[in-house]
């Protein structure tokens, strides 16, 4: 049996679900397929045959942090994984902070700067980047058509700045900027991964932005509750790699990546 690690999933509790997936459909122009509840995602997971997970959750307001880090946190098990969240206006110490959400068992960080409303090379990040530099990875969601805060452009200044630090560029490198993303972040030494992406693409060029920036460093994301499972692995095999490439991008990278024993 496959094993599938989805390495790009939201959840949120049940109290802002509706109100977080309707700002999702009405700020992206789309149609989310899941709640955006725990339970709906872990349902949507069994359905789609996808046993690992990786759950983020943003911090939109810098108030929000600590709340959102613990959330995820009482979440973890033997088959969910999740990154925390910081804001670089969190006034409670944002080295401590970065410190307790290694003590929560969370993997890393997930940064939405469009959402929280930062540049991402912005000198405010630098702290940010410093204090996890080597020691943590980061999944930055990347590219937008109504801001500038996360082209492509400007996460490849923060490549230039922290060549250690270990970044994952969501959505193959650059939602909706896929032009700029080949230009700027495509076979840099980074990580993208597949979700919000390949639905949005001929699979022609899905497929060589994927080997273009090499299969070992390319990981397989729904971006829940925008997809289900079911409908995006299945999306995905179509594309039509060979089944190393499949096993590598939907299981073996996120487990080395993450120095997991599963």
């Amino acid at each position: 049996m496959r094993r599938i690690f989805d390495f790009h999933s939201h959840a949120y509790p049940e109290k802002v679900a509706i109100k977080s997936v309707d700002f999702l459909n009405n700020y992206y122009k789309v149609n989310c397929q899941g709640s955006g509840t725990m339970d709906d995602l872990l349902d949507s997971a069994r359905s789609g045959g996808v046993g690992y997970l990786l759950v983020h959750a943003v911090a939109t307001k810098p108030t929000q942090v600590e709340n959102v880090n613990n959330w995820i946190a009482a979440h973890l098990s033997e088959n969910i994984f999740g990154f925390g969240t910081i804001h670089p206006a969190y006034e409670g110490g944002i080295l401590k902070e970065l410190d307790r959400i290694r003590s929560l068992g969370l993997r890393g960080l997930k940064l939405h700067p469009d959402f929280q409303g930062y540049y991402v090379d912005d000198p405010s990040m630098d702290i940010i980047y410093k204090a996890i530099e080597g020691k943590m990875p980061v999944l930055i969601h990347t590219g937008d058509k109504n801001t500038d805060f996360t082209s492509p452009r400007r996460l490849a200044n923060v490549l230039d700045r922290y060549p250690n630090l270990t970044v994952i560029s969501a959505h193959l490198g650059g939602y909706s900027e896929w032009d700029e993303a080949e230009k700027y972040i495509i076979g840099r030494n980074c990580y993208i991964d597949t979700s919000s992406s390949i639905w949005a693409l001929p699979k022609e060029r899905a497929v060589n932005i994927i080997r273009k920036h090499g299969v070992d460093k390319v990981l397989f994301g729904t971006d829940y509750p925008l997809t289900r499972h079911k409908d995006e692995l299945e999306r995905f095999l179509s594309l039509g790699l060979t089944e190393e490439e499949n096993n590598k991008i939907l299981f073996e990278n996120a487990k080395r990546l993450l120095g997991l024993d599963i």
